[in-house]
């Protein structure tokens, strides 16, 4: 399978939302009273809410990030309404801006690509001295040098790279670039919900910065913005977690549970089996075991119809068809028993999987001696007057899949088939 074949967009809608939303509410000439008074704690409220959130559920890369934009938030925030109020800047303004300008990016990239270890009490200590540490000396050299800090820190080192559109200090960009760089590189490799609004939140920061004192409420409005990309993030990979097997990528037993509850009064429920998956365990290991489940499932999702698959547990799935009626599921149905039949399961150790789609296609039509074929028993049911729930149309379907198992497996059976003499396409004695 290729490298970005895990790569979504839905990783970056919700945070590219948030970023659409932030730009067009800075854009705005005014806001009422209210969205005003909404973004001057927002950011207060969104610490304490997704700070206990994180908090709960041990999540501590998420809360320092949420602590370094808020900390960077509640220090240019002092700035910025000293300057309203008096419209000049405060004595020390000019130094504090540039050290956020240059610790927001470092503290966030850090804590971004910094990954939790099982070890939680050591690493939040390890966070906190860190942050603590950065903060400190920062705070000590403000205090003590803050004439030569604030000359060394403005200094133009590198005239070449200088362009008319930086109103940052020089070292600022760098250090952004290098943080989107390792940010890039840590979604490439593990494509997360998380690491998608990662991105984008510092993307916000960016722009962010130089409008600090030009744009009113682009501090507010941002920083909460990007603070909310990171709690959703928390969110969706927590309802993940909650709703889709992690083996299969299908939705999991709650999300179908979920979906059973809002079926209307007509529709299919069918339960598929792996064939003999014990076997495949005992022969050719848990690895292998994983292996045939991953490939029944790609094919699952693939079910037309009006289908959805799901992973009811162990090696069984479930297929719901809102809206049908078992003669229209059933070609359905027989076309992905006959997909999961054709595909041709190349056994292989770990570090031999194909660079792509292609290579693997190459590999199953070579039919190497290492391959075996998987194949699926599926039973289902419809709902009728004498199934008037989703639990009894399951235990139906349930039935039907026995029956599949015992006519020989491989084999689409509706309920009440055997006994009616009407046993799928290829009719077979039970």
């Amino acid at each position: 399978m290729s490298r970005f074949s895990a790569l979504r967009f839905g990783h970056f809608l919700p945070s590219l939302l948030l970023l659409g939303a932030g730009l067009l509410a800075t854009s705005l000439v005014s806001l009422s009273e209210f969205f005003v008074s909404l973004f001057n704690v927002l950011p207060t409220l969104l610490l304490l809410l997704g700070g206990t959130f994180c908090m709960v559920y041990s999540r501590q890369r998420e809360l320092f990030l949420l602590l370094t934009v808020y900390l960077a938030y509640f220090l240019l925030d002092t700035q910025t309404d000293h300057f309203r109020a008096s419209g000049s800047v405060r004595e020390d303004g000019a130094l504090i801006f540039h050290l956020c300008c240059l610790l927001l990016p470092l503290l966030y990239g850090l804590y971004a690509v910094w990954q939790e270890r099982t070890q939680l009490a050591q690493d939040l200590i390890a966070r906190a001295a860190v942050l603590l540490a950065v903060v400190g000396v920062a705070v000590a050299l403000q205090q003590r040098f803050p004439a030569p800090l604030l000359t060394w820190l403005a200094e133009i080192r590198w005239p070449a790279l200088h362009a008319s559109w930086m109103s940052l200090i020089q070292f600022v960009y760098p250090l952004f670039l290098l943080a989107f760089i390792g940010l890039l590189v840590q979604y490439l490799r593990q494509p997360r919900p998380l690491h998608a609004a990662q991105l984008v939140g510092l993307l916000g920061l960016l722009w962010m910065l130089p409008r600090v004192f030009i744009q009113p409420q682009a501090l507010n409005i941002m920083s909460s913005q990007v603070m909310l990309m990171i709690a959703v993030a928390v969110a969706h990979e927590a309802y993940q977690m909650a709703f889709r097997d992690e083996l299969t990528g299908l939705p999991g037993r709650r999300a179908l549970n979920e979906h059973l509850q809002r079926l209307g009064r007509q529709y299919v429920i069918a339960m598929a089996d792996v064939d003999h998956f014990k076997q495949f365990n005992d022969t050719h290991g848990h690895d292998v075991g994983d292996q045939v489940l991953r490939v029944v499932a790609g094919q699952l999702r693939k079910i037309s119809g009006g289908g959805k698959a799901y992973r009811y547990g162990g090696e069984e799935f479930t297929l719901v068809f809102p809206g049908k009626t078992i003669e229209q599921c059933l070609p359905h149905l027989e076309v992905v028993r006959a997909a999961v039949e054709g595909y041709l399961l190349q056994l292989r150790e770990q570090g031999q999987r194909p660079r792509d789609d292609q290579q693997g296609r190459q590999k199953r039509r070579a039919k190497a001696a290492g391959s075996v074929s998987v194949t699926i028993s599926i039973g289902v049911a419809q709902r009728q007057a004498s199934q008037l729930t989703t639990e009894a149309v399951l235990k139906a379907a349930d039935q039907a899949l026995y029956s599949a198992k015992g006519a020989g497996r491989n084999r689409v059976v509706a309920h009440g088939q055997v006994r009616r003499g009407a046993v799928r396409v290829a009719a077979v004695e039970a």
